[in-house]
């Protein structure tokens, strides 16, 4: 009988031909030391490069490689959720295969977790490659998410992280569509902490995240954790409408008590294209989270694999399959 998996390795890929196989080696190396039964579980994100075969071909020198293939393109965040699906071993980690994150800190996420902690994630001190305005963006990003969310979501820390057993299973079953994992993470609670370490450059090959991936993101970890958004929209209403009422009151005043009159039209405009600005904007903030409540409402599948066979959802003593295209 084939002994239980102790670690489950996620590593979502799309587009990485370029640096698949020396994140395979660094992952190999590092389990290997740590002399417990693994399994490196690729998720190949719709990938239009050769990432898929290169990871069969891994997968056929190396039965510890499985790989997860889906039909199209469905985003990072559902990647990882796969990987938790599929994810067999009493400990999961979540960890990119640009090499940004170093795999060499697992052994130190695996020492906490067996101190007792249940989440494990990687804080980031510096930010190695990146130009000054992404690491001010993410800085602002990561401090107006703690600010506007309702529960604690720490700063500075991405999707790289070793989670327990039960964990992996409270994260499976949460299936709302638009995810943003390392905040689902912290609402399941249990006993985390952090390591830190500095980030490193990307290997090779280019960024998976440009700007307006970036934004979108922000939008969804934003929206998913919480309503600030909208209260701040209804006070802003409240502060314009009640400052347009009193320019009325002014306006009206001069206009019957003063000889003073408006010569133009122009500070009505200027009122008219105020208001229809912040009304545009309160409907822009309410159409996002209606959109996301329309998104739930249709109750489509978060991903589509090409090999049916392995669609459902495994059982805890499926350890030795591998989805192929």
């Amino acid at each position: 009988m084939k002994k239980a998996i102790r670690y489950s390795i996620i590593v979502p890929v799309y587009n990485e031909e370029a640096v698949i196989n020396e994140t395979y080696q660094r992952l190999t190396k590092v389990m290997e030391s740590m002399g417990e039964p693994y399994e490196l579980l690729f998720i190949n994100d719709g990938s239009r490069d050769k990432t898929a075969q290169i990871i069969e071909q891994l997968a056929e020198a190396d039965d510890s490689v499985k790989l997860l293939d889906f039909s199209r393109n469905f985003g990072h965040q559902i990647a990882i959720t796969a990987g938790m699906d599929y994810a067999c071993g009493e400990a999961v980690v979540i960890i990119d295969a640009d090499l940004q994150d170093p795999p060499e800190l697992i052994p130190q996420m695996a020492a906490k977790w067996q101190e007792g902690f249940e989440v494990v994630y990687a804080k980031r001190t510096k930010r190695k490659g990146e130009t000054l305005f992404k690491k001010w963006t993410a800085a602002l990003f990561y401090r107006t998410l703690r600010a506007a969310a309702e529960i604690d979501i720490p700063l500075d820390t991405g999707d790289f992280r070793l989670m327990d057993r039960k964990v992996c299973e409270a994260m499976r079953s949460i299936r709302e569509k638009n995810r943003f994992v390392r905040g689902l993470v912290s609402w399941v609670g249990f006993r985390q902490t952090a390591i830190e370490y500095t980030r490193d450059e990307r290997f090779a090959g280019e960024t998976k995240y440009p700007l307006k991936k970036m934004l979108r993101f922000s939008m969804d970890g934003i929206t998913s954790f919480s309503y600030k958004p909208l209260k701040l929209a209804g006070y802003l209403g409240f502060v314009v409408s009640f400052s347009s009422f009193v320019y009325l009151i002014v306006t009206l005043f001069l206009r019957l008590f003063t000889a003073d009159t408006i010569p133009g039209w122009s500070s009505v405009m200027a009122c008219v294209l105020l208001l229809n600005g912040v009304v545009l904007i309160i409907l822009g903030i309410l159409g996002e989270y209606v959109g996301r409540i329309y998104d739930e409402t249709k109750n489509r599948p978060l991903y589509i694999l090409r090999n049916k066979e392995h669609a459902g959802r495994p059982q805890p003593d499926e350890v030795n399959w591998r989805v192929k295209q």
